[in-house]
């Protein structure tokens, strides 16, 4: 191919999400480009741009969530990639990210806060809503905790379901002030977790302190401007649109990939006002997760957090344990290792200043803890996460 590739971008700009596709295909351009890209101004669930009937492309990237963008990509019959959940074309390779694993993130974040009731408030609408809502219930019940979902009415004469907001409130207030307190609320997505905290507001809900709400996404404009400022989990989506862009150009160059799927796990979780909380009644043991919180990564030990509560070592650890499900020393490790993460998967750092900024005396400790609680070395883990040039193998993968 002579010219420069032509690519369509069928994904919408309204929202963080979709922008964060786009940045993703911009970096891939940087390393690996020119194409000439066709883009139109949309919004969720937008019909086709009218100009992709007969265009004359190369290939197109879309977010694939309506009939109507399905039978347009589909009659332009050129290679594609799909970065929706819906899977409304089967036979196209795509790339998500992993629902599972966010709604894990979610889950272990608001249970080291010491929550042991949670619930749900997604969107019926989508894919990746309901299965975040059945893999974080699944993780909090497998832990013998209790998870409440809310069931949102959908409203009467919207053609595409899309909820009503301020007249789903009065619905969604009866709910929360009926929830057991305090409780960790889990949104399906920032815009969800920001109508949660207006509930709480008109209700006069403590948050965190009798509800704590946790977001997806990260759109750092919108949960800066809620009120409190909205805790949220940050999903690898630049990535996917990178891998998206490397993948069509793969399809481009004549391989066969049908059908196939990728999924991204997140970053992280991007802790603000929202779920800065420590919610357990054992004021000791609340005063113990806090110094864990705030000094793990400092190489303390479980005899450092004895001497910040009157208690004794045998004493801390069982109540730590019944209450947290989990021991001291576990929960070091936990943010010991999420720092690693994130270290891995966001800085250039070599492993040894890694461990030493994670509070791991030793390399080797860092690598023996990081594949027992991961599951992955600490290398694979970077190279999964930091992989910004070349194909990666492209793995079918179960849906949630």
């Amino acid at each position: 191919m002579n010219r420069p590739p032509k690519v369509a971008l069928v994904i919408e700009t309204s929202n963080a999400y979709a922008r964060e596709l786009l940045h993703g295909v911009r970096e891939w351009l940087r390393h690996h480009g020119p194409w000439t890209l066709a883009l139109a101004e949309a919004g969720r669930g937008a019909a086709p741009p009218p100009w992709l009937k007969g265009w004359k492309g190369d290939g197109i990237i879309a977010r694939i969530e309506t009939p109507a963008i399905a039978k347009a990509v589909a009659s332009a019959r050129l290679p594609a990639v799909d970065v929706s959940a819906a899977r409304l074309l089967p036979d196209l390779p795509w790339l998500e990210t992993d629902d599972r694993a966010i709604a894990h993130a979610a889950a272990e974040h608001l249970r080291e806060r010491g929550f042991s009731q949670f619930a749900y408030v997604g969107d019926a609408r989508f894919n990746w809503s309901r299965w975040r809502h059945d893999a974080f219930t699944a993780h909090v019940t497998g832990h013998g905790l209790r998870c409440w979902d809310f069931a949102a009415p959908v409203k009467a004469g919207r053609a595409d379901g899309a909820p009503d907001w301020e007249s789903e409130l009065p619905s969604l207030m009866r709910w929360l002030k009926a929830l057991p307190k305090p409780i960790g609320v889990f949104a399906g997505y920032d815009i969800r977790g920001v109508q949660v905290l207006e509930a709480c507001r008109r209700l006069g809900l403590a948050v965190p302190d009798q509800v704590a709400v946790l977001g997806v996404d990260n759109d750092e404009l919108l949960c800066d401007l809620a009120d409190p400022p909205l805790s949220s989990v940050i999903p690898d989506v630049r990535r996917t649109g990178y891998e998206a862009a490397s993948l069509l150009d793969r399809l481009m160059r004549g391989e066969k990939l049908r059908g196939e799927g990728r999924l991204f796990v997140p970053l992280g979780v991007a802790t603000r006002q929202s779920t800065d909380v420590v919610a357990v009644a054992d004021r000791h043991i609340s005063t113990a997760v806090r110094f864990i919180r705030e000094h793990a990564c400092h190489g303390i030990t479980v005899a450092d957090i004895v001497k910040q509560v009157p208690l004794s070592r045998r004493v801390l650890e069982t109540r730590f344990q019944k209450l947290l499900g989990r021991s001291p020393h576990e929960q070091i490790m936990a943010v010991k290792v999420d720092r690693v993460k994130r270290l891995l998967a966001e800085t250039d750092l070599s492993l040894a200043l890694i461990a030493d900024r994670a509070g791991f005396k030793h390399v080797e400790y860092l690598s023996v803890a990081f594949k027992r609680q991961v599951g992955v070395t600490a290398s694979d883990y970077r190279a999964g996460k930091r992989s910004q040039s070349g194909a990666l193998p492209l793995t079918s993968v179960r849906i949630p």
